[in-house]
C-alpha cells in the first residue's frame, strides 16, 4: 500500500518538486561535509540565504503564477530596479515619509501590472514583447527620475526596519569567546514567507487558484468550463505586478538604496526559481513551495563561492544555467512520458 501511495504520487505533477527538493537537501548536506569549517551548517548560515534572497521569493512567487496562466514576465527586474529608486527618491529627495512611499509604489505595481495583464488578456499581444516594452520602460524610467545612485540616509523609520534584527531562540552557537550567540532574521524573511504562504494558499485552497490551473492547462477546456479567462489573465498579472513592486520594496531594504543597474537580470533568477521548482514554462503546473526550494538552491550555490573564497562569483551564473536546461528537459521527458501513458 504505501509503495503505491507513494508511486502515485511521484508519477504526477509531485515528481519535479520532489526532484528539486532532493536536489537541495543533497546540496545542502554536502556544504555542510565540505564547508563546516567556514559556519555552512549554523543556523545563522541558513537564514542568511534567506536574508539575502527575500526579494526573489517574493518576485519568482508572482512569476510562478504567471508561468501557470502559460505567459512569462521578463520586466519583473526593471520593476524592482524602478522601486528602490523611487523609494530613495520619495524618502530621500522628496522628504516622503517611509509609509507612504511604500504605498505608493505598491499602487504603481498593481497598476503597472494591470497595463501589462490587459494589453496580455484583452488585445491577445505575446506576453513575452509586452513585458520586454515594460522592461525597458521601466529601466528607462529609473535613468530619468537619477543616472546617479540615490541612498537613504535620513529616512530614520525605514532604516530602522531595514537594520532590525529578529533573534530566534533555537539554532544557539558559541563563539570563542563562551558568548552564546542566537541566529537572527530580518523583517524583509516575515515579509517574504507571508507572501509565499499567501499565494501558496490561494493557488491552493481558492477558486482563483484553481482556475489559474485550468487556464495554463488549456485555454479552450477552461472557456468550455465557464471560467473568464482574459479575467483570470489580467488578474493574475496585476497580483504579479504588487508582488513585483512588494519584492522591489524588500530588495531595497537589503539595500537601502536606488540605482539604474540594480536588479538586473533578476527575472531571469525569478524564472530559473521556478523552473527548478517544478513549474512548467507551457503551463498548467507549478507551486510556490517548489519555487522557495528553487531559490535555496540558488542561495545553497552563492553560499558554496562564498565559503569556498576562491571561486568567481560568475559561476553561480554558470551553475544556475545549467540546472535551468536540466529541469527543462526534465519536464521535456516527463511531458513526453505523460503523452505516452494517455
Amino acid at each position: 500500500m504505501a509503495s503505491s501511495y507513494f508511486k502515485k504520487k511521484l508519477s504526477g505533477n509531485n515528481f519535479l518538486l520532489f526532484v528539486t527538493i532532493f536536489m537541495f537537501l543533497v546540496m545542502y548536506i554536502l556544504g555542510i561535509i565540505f564547508y563546516h569549517e567556514q559556519g555552512f551548517g549554523t543556523m545563522q548560515t541558513f537564514f542568511n540565504m534567506l536574508i539575502d534572497n527575500a526579494g526573489l521569493i517574493i518576485a519568482a512567487s508572482g512569476m510562478t503564477l504567471v508561468l501557470i496562466t502559460g505567459g512569462i514576465d521578463i520586466s519583473i527586474g526593471s520593476v524592482v530596479g524602478l522601486i528602490c529608486m523611487m523609494l530613495a527618491n520619495f524618502m530621500q529627495n522628496k522628504g516622503m515619509s517611509a509609509s507612504l512611499s511604500i504605498i505608493w509604489v505598491l499602487l504603481f505595481g498593481i497598476g503597472f501590472g494591470f497595463i501589462q495583464g490587459w494589453l496580455i488578456a484583452y488585445l491577445k499581444l505575446q506576453p513575452f514583447i509586452v513585458t520586454l516594452a515594460g522592461m525597458f520602460f521601466c529601466r528607462g524610467l529609473t535613468a530619468m527620475i537619477s543616472v546617479e545612485q540615490i541612498a537613504i540616509t535620513t529616512n530614520k523609520a525605514f532604516l530602522a526596519l531595514a537594520h532590525k534584527n529578529i533573534s530566534l531562540f533555537f539554532g544557539a552557537t558559541v563563539n570563542k569567546r563562551g558568548i552564546k550567540l542566537y541566529p537572527f532574521i530580518h523583517p524583509s524573511v516575515v515579509i517574504a514567507l507571508v507572501a509565499l504562504l499567501a499565494v501558496w494558499y490561494l493557488c491552493k485552497y481558492t477558486k482563483f487558484g484553481r482556475s489559474l490551473f485550468a487556464v495554463g492547462g488549456n485555454e479552450q477546456s477552461a472557456l468550455l468550463m465557464g471560467i473568464n479567462v482574459r479575467k483570470i489573465k489580467l488578474l493574475a498579472y496585476m497580483l504579479n505586478g504588487f508582488l513585483a513592486s512588494l519584492a522591489g520594496v524588500v530588495f531595497c531594504l537589503n539595500t537601502t538604496s536606488g540605482f539604474v543597474e540594480q536588479a538586473r537580470g533578476f527575472e531571469m533568477e525569478a524564472i530559473a526559481s521556478a523552473v527548478i521548482g517544478g513549474t512548467l514554462l507551457t503551463g498548467g503546473v507549478g507551486t510556490v513551495i517548489g519555487t522557495f526550494f528553487g531559490v535555496l538552491i540558488k542561495a545553497s550555490i552563492e553560499t558554496y563561492i562564498r565559503c569556498n573564497g576562491t571561486l568567481s562569483s560568475w559561476w553561480n551564473k554558470i551553475v544556475l544555467s545549467a540546472l535551468l536546461c536540466f529541469f527543462i528537459v526534465l519536464q521535456s521527458v516527463f511531458a513526453t512520458l505523460k503523452e505516452r501513458r494517455k
